[in-house]
């Protein structure tokens, strides 16, 4: 492990958090979706001679293991909290109360635990899943630590393989943007937190959210710039899906301005 503690408001500060109404920067498209970079990036987080086994996140502090997706060097986690209206779901150190009949709320690639744990706190009955063991065992330990190890399950697997015949209220998944070439395999489970090789994650999630939603349910897609929302539309044409987008964030990322987005998807009509 790192050091102890890390605090992200000096390295993230809010105040590059803006709205789209604002307007963003020139930003190179080839250079923020180099997936070559994307995976220096991954090996540069874990391999950091500070990287924390602690952080601060959403007011809240969060413990940290080795082998996961680290919100301390990425906008991304505090990104999409916001972008679900989860950035403050309640006061630190207490939940929401869990109704008998509380929302299903499922997080695919729930890394640290960060937006699954929030999303318990505000009064959701959550599963969450990841690929990356590491990343389950850092999201139950996450869990405990506030309070909702009783309503937030932690589950290792692929995607919504391992939940068959189940159905939620809501899906989402921050997804791995950076389209990778096909023939890309992977060195880590770490990397694939930062790419997917042809888009055949994106494919996966396009086509079977929908089949596990509640009538009323919504599938939701965290995505940004760093992706191509060209290629994931004509997948979704090509699967039967439509996209909206539901909300967008603009996050200067080191000199570039990069557009974050929630965006839902449905059975096209």
């Amino acid at each position: 492990m790192g050091s102890t503690a890390h605090d992200d408001t000096a390295r993230l500060p809010a105040t590059l958090l803006t709205d789209a109404r604002h307007g963003r920067a020139t930003t190179d498209a080839r250079e923020i979706r180099s997936y070559e970079k994307s995976l220096e990036r991954s090996r540069l987080s874990l391999h950091r001679p500070d990287r924390p086994s602690e952080f601060t996140l959403l007011g809240r502090r969060w413990d940290l293991l080795d082998h996961v997706f680290a919100p301390p060097y990425s906008p991304s986690t505090r990104t999409a909290a916001g972008l679900l209206g989860l950035d403050s779901a309640a006061p630190s150190g207490t939940a929401a109360p869990l109704a008998p009949d509380a929302p299903a709320f499922l997080e695919v690639g729930s890394g640290a635990g960060v937006i699954a744990v929030q999303a318990a706190l505000a009064g959701n009955r959550v599963s969450a899943v990841d690929v990356n063991e590491h990343a389950v065992r850092n999201t139950a330990l996450n869990a405990a630590r506030h309070g909702v190890a009783d309503r937030l399950e932690a589950v290792h697997g692929d995607l919504l393989a391992p939940f068959a015949g189940r159905r939620f209220d809501r899906i989402f998944w921050s997804s791995n943007y950076v389209l990778a070439p096909e023939e890309y395999v992977f060195h880590t489970d770490h990397e694939r937190a930062y790419v997917d090789p042809g888009y055949r994650a994106h494919r996966r999630y396009l086509t079977e959210a929908v089949h596990h939603l509640t009538p009323g349910g919504r599938a939701l897609l965290h995505f940004c710039d760093r992706g191509q929302l060209d290629l994931l539309t004509r997948i979704a044409a090509e699967q039967g899906r439509a996209l909206k987008t539901l909300a967008g964030r603009t996050v200067l990322e080191g000199e570039s301005a990069v557009r974050h987005m929630l965006i839902e998807i449905t059975a096209a009509h």
